[in-house]
C-alpha cells in the first residue's frame, strides 16, 4: 500500500474518505465503494483493496469502475484490487465490489495520492458485516480447533481423511511432516488443513489421475511475512490459473521455524476434467519457492497417493510418490538395452569382425547373422519403448527438454536404417559404396543422438542425491570408447602387417569382444538397477 515515491505516507487526518453502499453484504452482492474529497482536495492516485480481521489478504473481486479506476490482480488474485487508470485530477471514484460466500467481516482500505511526494496510506473505510455470522457459529468454532498450532493427525481415520509424507506423522511434534487432511463440514463444506516445512509454498491437488494437469488447487503461500490462501485450476503442464478466493472462510494460518500451516473451509465444489467419482481423487501435495508472488515449479516431485481417495470419508494414505511409473522405467531400459548393447555390439560386428567371424551359417557370415539379428532387435526394442513412453504420457511432455525430440529423432532414422538395408545394392554394383558410406554414417548419427537423448533421460528420473546415474552413463560411453579404439588399433596393426603371425589377430578380436561385453553388460546392470531404484 506504499508507492515507490521516494517520501513518507502523511501522518495528519485523511482529507479522502471511503464510503460503503451498505453496511452488511451476501454472497453476490455487488456494493458500491467510493472514495471522495472530504474538503474539496483533488487527488491523483489510488490503490483499494479489502482485508478481514483473519487474513491480509484480498476477499471478494473488484468488477465494475467508473472510466477513472480499474479493477488490478492483488496477490495474484485477479480483480483482487482496484486503482487509477491516469494520473489526471480527480474528486471521487466509484467502483463496484462482488461480494464473496463469507463470514468474515471486510475491511476496506485504500491509499490515495494527492501528488508524487504527499500521500496517506492505509486509509480505514466502513467494515462490512456478513449476513452469514448470524447462522455460522459452529464454523467459527472449528476454525479455533483447527488452528495450525493444533494441526495434527488427531482424528485421521475416524472423524477425517489424513495424507502424510513419512507415513503416519505428526505435524504437532514432527517439524519434518508434510501433512494434509479434509473433513466434511455442515451439508456443503470441507475443511482442509495442510502443514510442511517450506519457505514458499505449500499446496494440495485434486485430480483424476496421478498426472499434474487438470487439477483443482488450494495454495498455502508465504509472502512478506503473511501466509495466503489461494484457489487455483491447472490446465495441462501450464502455470496453475489463480481463481477468485470465493466461499473459502474460516482462514487460519502461521509460519514459524520455516513450516507452513493453514487451515480454511471451502465450500467450493471440487472441479476436475472427468469428474468421474463424487470425492474420489487422487491427492497431491507439493512445495515450491514463490517468485515475485507467483508460485514456482515445486522442487520435488509431489507427494501423491497411490489410489483414489474418499477426501470426505475415515481413512488415510500415505506418500506413493516413489519414483517414476512402470512404464517409463521400462522404455528407459529398454532405450538402454538398444544403443548401449545391442546395437553397439551389432555395429561392432559389422566393423570388425568380417574376418574373424566369415564362417558361413545358413548361407550367410556369422558376422553377418549377428549384426542382422542384433539390429533387428535394436529397433524393435527401441519402438516398443518409444511406444510406452507415449502411451504413458498421452501427449508431449513440455517439461523434459530435448529428451522426447531427440528421442523422435532417433526413432526416425532408426526407421530408416532397416528399409535401406533391404534395397541394398550387390557387391559387385557401382552403387554398392554409397549404400555402405549411408548406412554407416546413419549408424554413426543415430548412436550419437542415441547417447544423449539417454544422458537427458538418465538426468530426468535421477532421484540420487550425487546424480550418479549420469556418472555411471559417461563410464559406459568412456569404456565403449577405448574398445573402439584398441580394436581399431588391432585393424591399423593387421593392415601395416605389424603382426608376425596374422592368424592370432582373430584372436586378439576375439578377446577384445569378450571383455568389451563383460564391461558393457556390468555398465548396463548398474544402469538398471539405478533406473528401477528412480
Amino acid at each position: 500500500m506504499q508507492p515507490s515515491h521516494g517520501a513518507n505516507a502523511q501522518t495528519s487526518t485523511p482529507p479522502y474518505s471511503i464510503n460503503v453502499q451498505k453496511t452488511n453484504y451476501s454472497e453476490g452482492d455487488k456494493i458500491t465503494v467510493t472514495i471522495q474529497s472530504n474538503s474539496g482536495q483533488t487527488f491523483k492516485g489510488f490503490l483499494l483493496r479489502t482485508t478481514t480481521a483473519t487474513k491480509d489478504a484480498p476477499i471478494g473481486t473488484f468488477i465494475n469502475t467508473d472510466s477513472s479506476a480499474q479493477a488490478i490482480s492483488c496477490n495474484s488474485i485477479s480483480g483482487g484490487a482496484a486503482s487509477h487508470t491516469s494520473n489526471s485530477v480527480k474528486q471521487k471514484v466509484e467502483v463496484q465490489w462482488l461480494a464473496p460466500q463469507s463470514s468474515d467481516d471486510v475491511h476496506f482500505k485504500a491509499t490515495v495520492v494527492q501528488s508524487k511526494r504527499i500521500y496517506w496510506s492505509n486509509i480505514l473505510g466502513p467494515t462490512l458485516k456478513s449476513t452469514r455470522q448470524g447462522t455460522s457459529g459452529s464454523l467459527q468454532m472449528q476454525s479455533v480447533t483447527s488452528a495450525p498450532d493444533l494441526i495434527s493427525r488427531d482424528g485421521c481415520s475416524t472423524t477425517k481423511f489424513c495424507f502424510t509424507s513419512p507415513s503416519g506423522c505428526d505435524p504437532l511434534s514432527d517439524s519434518s511432516c508434510y501433512f494434509m487432511s479434509s473433513a466434511a463440514v455442515d451439508t456443503d463444506g470441507l475443511r482442509i488443513e495442510i502443514s510442511g516445512p517450506s519457505t514458499g509454498y505449500m499446496a494440495v491437488g485434486f485430480s483424476d489421475d496421478q498426472k499434474m494437469g487438470n487439477d483443482d488447487i488450494y495454495i498455502c503461500l508465504y509472502q512478506n511475512g503473511n501466509i495466503i490462501v489461494q484457489h487455483a485450476y491447472s490446465t495441462g503442464r501450464s502455470d496453475p490459473t489463480v481463481l477468485t478466493l470465493s466461499n473459502v472462510d474460516n482462514i487460519v494460518t502461521s509460519f514459524n521455524n520455516g513450516i507452513i500451516k493453514c487451515s480454511f473451509i471451502t465450500r467450493n465444489q471440487i472441479s476436475t476434467q472427468q469428474r468421474a467419482f463424487t470425492d474420489m481423487y487422487y491427492v497431491f501435495l507439493a512445495k515450491g519457492p514463490v517468485e515475485s508472488g507467483k508460485i514456482g515449479k515445486h522442487s520435488e516431485d509431489p507427494f501423491k497417493t497411490a489410489d483414489k481417495v474418499n477426501i470426505t470419508g475415515f481413512q488415510e494414505s500415505s506418500d506413493n510418490s516413489n519414483g517414476e511409473p512402470s512404464i517409463i522405467k521400462a522404455h528407459g531400459a529398454l532405450m538402454l538395452i538398444s544403443w548401449m548393447t545391442t546395437g553397439s555390439i551389432g555395429m561392432l560386428m559389422a566393423r570388425y569382425f568380417k574376418e574373424a567371424a566369415k564362417k558361413l551359417v545358413g548361407g550367410k557370415a556369422i558376422w553377418f547373422q549377428a549384426h542382422l539379428s542384433l539390429m533387428i532387435l535394436t529397433v524393435v526394442a527401441t519402438a516398443i519403448a518409444f511406444i510406452l513412453a507415449f502411451a504413458e504420457v498421452q501427449g508431449w511432455s513440455y517439461d523434459t527438454g530435448a529428451h522426447p525430440v531427440l528421442g523422435c529423432i532417433v526413432m526416425v532414422l532408426a526407421l530408416i536404417q532397416p528399409f535401406v538395408a533391404i534395397f541394398r545394392p550387390a557387391p559387385q554394383s557401382k552403387r554398392r559404396p554409397i549404400f555402405y558410406w549411408f548406412h554407416a554414417l546413419n549408424a554413426l548419427v543415430i548412436k550419437v543422438l542415441a547417447v544423449a537423448t539417454i544422458f537427458l533421460g538418465l538426468q530426468l528420473i535421477d532421484s540420487s542425491s550425487n546424480r550418479w546415474l549420469a556418472k555411471v552413463m559417461g563410464g559406459f560411453v568412456g569404456w565403449e570408447a577405448l574398445m573402439f579404439i584398441l580394436l581399431d588399433t588391432d585393424v591399423i596393426c593387421k593392415k601395416k602387417e605389424i603382426y608376425q603371425e596374422p592368424e592370432n589377430t582373430m584372436k586378439h578380436e576375439i578377446l577384445l569382444l569378450i571383455i568389451y561385453v563383460c564391461g558393457n553388460l556390468a555398465f548396463l546392470i548398474a544402469l538398471l538397477v539405478g533406473i528401477g531404484q528412480s
